[in-house]
């Protein structure tokens, strides 16, 4: 079963975070990952629990994948480049 990796970030430091997507892209394909959206346009109809900044949508082949992306040893010393230089609410959801 699909699951997908949603983040929502709120960008502070543009260049770096455009270093950060080259380096997390080819981490994300070799557990599986397929970019499905990556900060396209939003049309945010509802917003009671949560108004959202900017969304990026992985699908892995399962929730091992997934959570082997993030939990990975390559992934690691990438990750503080995200956090580092964004504001992000990250969860894994599966899919169908």
């Amino acid at each position: 079963m699909s699951a997908f990796l949603v983040v929502d970030t709120k960008i502070k430091n543009q260049a770096a975070y455009e270093e950060y997507k080259q380096l997390a892209k080819p981490i994300a394909e070799k557990f599986g990952g397929v970019y499905r959206a990556r900060g396209g346009l939003m049309d945010i109809r509802e917003t009671e629990l949560w108004s959202p900044s900017r969304i990026v949508i992985i699908e892995f082949p399962d929730m091992e994948s997934a959570r082997g992306f993030v939990d990975s040893d390559e992934y690691a010393p990438v990750k503080p480049k995200r956090t580092d230089n964004a504001e992000c609410t990250l969860f894994i959801v599966e899919g169908n």
